[in-house]
């Protein structure tokens, strides 16, 4: 059985990209929908955040694919996190909270992706270098996904003049 001890910090780094993964579905959904679920939102944006920043903590020869993508995660988090808290989804920043919102969804699930072909089995012998098309073939999928999703988001999130609804 595959368990993970959230004493270590690849424990405490997995667990917390799990939980902003799950987080991220029912955050995702409402902005779909033109609301806004401020527990789901929450849990998703303080969990991303302290993913992509343990992510640092590893030891590291040199700037790794991982550091760039964490990097652009937090860069889109914070955003996030100012048009949410600072800016209270006023004006243009409701937008702008759904476009970086989903996408750094996106980056948890690019993640995501990556480490099921690294991890199990199965999906490793098709790709073991992710140089393989079952690999790419996954990865651009899901970014055609997302792109229309954060689309859809960004649309629903700019239709009137009121802050998104909680729901």
């Amino acid at each position: 059985m595959f368990v993970l001890d959230p004493t270590t910090l690849v424990g405490f780094h997995t667990w917390l990209s799990l939980i902003a993964i799950v987080a991220g579905f029912p955050a995702a959904a409402a902005l779909l929908k033109g609301h806004l679920s401020p527990r789901w939102n929450g849990i998703f944006l303080w969990t991303a955040i302290a993913t992509s920043a343990t992510g640092f903590l590893f030891p590291f020869s040199g700037v790794l694919p991982s550091h760039i993508v964490g990097a652009i995660s937090l860069v889109l988090l914070a955003v996030a996190a100012i048009a949410l808290y600072a800016r209270g989804l006023q004006g243009g920043w409701r937008r702008t909270y759904a476009i970086t919102a989903m996408l750094s969804f996106y980056l948890l699930i690019f993640v995501l992706i990556a480490q099921l072909f690294l991890k199990v089995p199965a999906l490793n012998a098709m790709a073991p270098t992710q140089a393989e098309p079952p690999f790419a073939i996954a990865q651009a999928l899901t970014l055609m996904v997302f792109l229309v999703l954060t689309v859809l988001a960004a649309k629903r999130s700019s239709g009137s003049s009121a802050p998104l609804r909680a729901v």
